[in-house]
Formats: structure tokens, C-alpha cells, sequence
């Protein structure tokens, strides 16, 4: 049998540790109702894939860097907005959303505004083709899928800044909160001994 502390208190190695938890509650984030807009938003991406981005090509032909995406002559702006958007847009977002992983929702944040950008250059790119070329313009996935990523990308903007204003609040409550616990201490003084141990 294990022998019990004193008062029946819980040992040392079995105390909760608070400020564990604490990090723990920091490291997530609760994006409430946001959440399900951000699940509807990844949701249309996956289908602005399977839309024309140019001419026939759908995204999917421009993910795999397939003959007919080879034959209209993609450029790399198109092929990394949606390689960007397949691995931030979508997975990370998912995973973010799963896991609630605050590092998860920056990674989907970052990855999201370097797509909003390669998108406009994708879309850029295929309205300033040479005369003498046969491929086509910007299709409607690609379009779609810039706007869609944009707005993504607010979202996820709105959840970790209402996060890291909130981290911040707190930090300063337990701040404030150190510096009053230390300011009562010294008001409070040495903790007076017996009478007989007192100079005269």
C-alpha cells in the first residue's frame, strides 16, 4: 500500500498541473460558427477542381500536369495556385478544423493568402497570352477558385486574430495578476515569531 500524504493531499506527481492545461487551452482555437463557413468554403474549392480552369481543363488536369493541361499550355502561376490550394485550402484547413490546432490555422492562414496571390497572377497570366496563341483564357473554376480562396482567407485571418487578441488578454490578466500577488506580499511583511524570540 502506498503511504498517504498528510491530509489526504494529493502528491506532488499526481497535482493537476494548471499551467499545462493552460497551454493546452492556448495552443487551440474555437472558431464557433465560423467553422461551418469555413467547411462549406473548402468544400466548393474541392469542386472548383472539377470546373473548367481554362478552355477544357479542369483543375484536376492542372494538378496532375496532364497531356490536356500540357496541351493548352498551363503556366506555373496556374500550377502552383492550385498545388497551393489542394495542400493549404483544403487539407490544412480540414486539419485545422479537426484538430483545432491554433499552429494549424496560421499554416492554413499563410498558405491561403500566397494562393490568393497566385491566383490572381494564374488568372493574369491566361488574359495576357500572345496574339498568335490558341490557348484559352481564364475558365470559370479558376475564377471561382480565387474568389473562394480569398474569402478563405479572411476567415481564417478573423479566427487566429480573435485568438491571439485573446492570448494577449490573458497574458496581461496574469501579468496584472503577479504583480498584485507581489505587491500584497511586501505590504504584508516578514511573519512575525513568538513573543520570547522578539529583541526588546
Amino acid at each position: 500500500m502506498t503511504p498517504e500524504t498528510p491530509d489526504h493531499q494529493i502528491p506532488d506527481h499526481q497535482a493537476p498541473d494548471y499551467d499545462r492545461a493552460e497551454k493546452t487551452i492556448d495552443s487551440e482555437i474555437d472558431p464557433g460558427v465560423r467553422a461551418v463557413v469555413v467547411a462549406v468554403l473548402v468544400m466548393l474549392l474541392l469542386l472548383t477542381l472539377a470546373l473548367p480552369h481554362t478552355g477544357s481543363v479542369s483543375g484536376f488536369d492542372v494538378l496532375s500536369g496532364n497531356d490536356a493541361a500540357l496541351a493548352d499550355a498551363i503556366a506555373l502561376p496556374s500550377r502552383v495556385f492550385v498545388w497551393l490550394v489542394t495542400a493549404f485550402a483544403v487539407v490544412a484547413s480540414v486539419l485545422a478544423l479537426v484538430t483545432r490546432i491554433w499552429a494549424l490555422a496560421w499554416i492554413a492562414l499563410a498558405g491561403s493568402a500566397i494562393a490568393s496571390v497566385f491566383g490572381m497572377l494564374s488568372i493574369w497570366s491566361r488574359q495576357t497570352l500572345p496574339a498568335d496563341s490558341t490557348a484559352s483564357g481564364p475558365g470559370i473554376g479558376l475564377v471561382l477558385g480565387w474568389i473562394l480562396v480569398v474569402a478563405l482567407t479572411f476567415q481564417w485571418l478573423k479566427a487566429v486574430w480573435n485568438k491571439t487578441t485573446a492570448q494577449l488578454d490573458a497574458q496581461e490578466r496574469r501579468r496584472a495578476a503577479s504583480a498584485e500577488a507581489e505587491q500584497d506580499s511586501r505590504w504584508a511583511g516578514p511573519v512575525l515569531g513568538r513573543p520570547t524570540d522578539r529583541k526588546p
